[in-house]
């Protein structure tokens, strides 16, 4: 017979990201409960999965923490909330004033190189200078 933990120490998605954030922040359960207006006891409660946290609240705690938006989505998936904010591709129609800025600034910062790199680290846009950089160095090896 297989034997079940109780829900006290079973580990929390949604409290392993928050716990996480907050020390990242280098910042107190006491601390961040007095900035985002509750108590240090249920921000330990929602930490160990003890309690659930409403929307209001986990948008509260994702300001004190100022977390990005993607991870402000992170934090709402996590607790069982659908995301607030949009994500889109820099390819996306609506971005394209985005793309022409990116353009302009890459553009002038020759003859020096310059890379548009994404969160994962691929490259999405680069001027020329970069081109040649990247030609002197395939040839080098």
């Amino acid at each position: 017979m297989a034997s079940v933990k109780p829900a006290a120490s079973r580990k929390s998605p949604l409290g392993e990201l928050l716990r996480s954030w907050r020390e990242a922040r280098r910042v107190s359960q006491l601390e961040l409960g007095l900035k985002a207006n509750l108590s240090a006891r249920h921000l330990s409660y929602v930490e160990t999965g003890k309690a659930q946290a409403s929307r209001d609240m986990l948008c509260r705690l994702a300001d004190v923490l100022e977390m990005p938006l993607r991870e402000r989505n992170a934090l709402l998936l996590a607790g069982g909330y659908a995301p607030e904010y949009p994500e889109n591709l820099l390819t996306t129609p609506a971005l394209e004033w985005m793309r022409q800025a990116i353009d302009l600034i890459i553009t002038h910062q020759e003859p020096y190189p310059a890379f548009v790199l994404d969160r994962h680290w691929n490259v999405l846009a680069t001027n020329q200078a970069a081109v040649r950089i990247n030609q002197l160095l395939m040839r080098g090896s």
